[in-house]
């Protein structure tokens, strides 16, 4: 009978060994990759200035009826108007079939706070800057290519084709506004 020898065969390897230094050598690279990635990302962050800009606060007692004030926020100019009851009664009786972006004047202000009109003073139409208190409706005139804005901001007339943008803002009490 003929005998078989051991030396034939060869050992089976060890398979959890190599696998074990395929995941470690994965991991350790991956990690290496996250770091070197995070600060292209992190820079990206706005910084501090312009969180600091991205809400301010307005009081607006010195604001007299019927006078208007421009503030800037977020490198904007912001119209802040203290409209007189003539002006809003005439905002509020606006037919919205005469508007060419119908927007009813209550929802362009504050419930409360109807006498107050805060909006950005950037015409819809080229981004420049109207003119208040003037044109056929009383509100805005914008000099560049003759878009009026009625006393809510709402376009009435020209090339413009939305209103003036109302920004995000509430009244922290019934004298100061935050805007943003």
């Amino acid at each position: 009978m003929a005998t078989q020898s051991n030396l034939s065969q060869p050992e089976a390897p060890d398979t959890g060994r190599r696998d074990f230094l395929y995941i470690a050598a994965g991991a350790v690279g991956a990690v290496g990759v996250a770091g070197a990635v995070w600060p292209l990302i992190n820079q990206m962050n706005p910084d501090a200035s312009v969180l600091a800009l991205s809400s301010i606060e307005f009081d607006v007692s010195s604001i007299d009826v019927g006078q208007s004030v421009t503030i800037k926020w977020r490198g904007m100019p912001v119209f802040v108007r203290h409209r007189t009851p003539e002006e809003i009664t005439e905002a509020e009786d606006v037919p919205m079939s005469d508007l060419k972006d119908p927007e009813p004047d209550s929802a362009r202000v504050k419930e409360g706070h109807a006498e107050w009109l805060v909006m950005i003073a950037n015409c819809t139409h080229l981004g420049c800057i109207p003119v208040g208190e003037s044109g056929e409706f009383g509100g805005w005139l914008c000099p560049c290519h003759g878009s009026q804005f009625d006393t809510s901001g709402r376009i009435r007339k020209g090339p413009a084709p939305t209103n003036l943008v109302v920004p995000e803002y509430e009244f922290l009490s019934d004298t100061l506004v935050k805007i943003g």
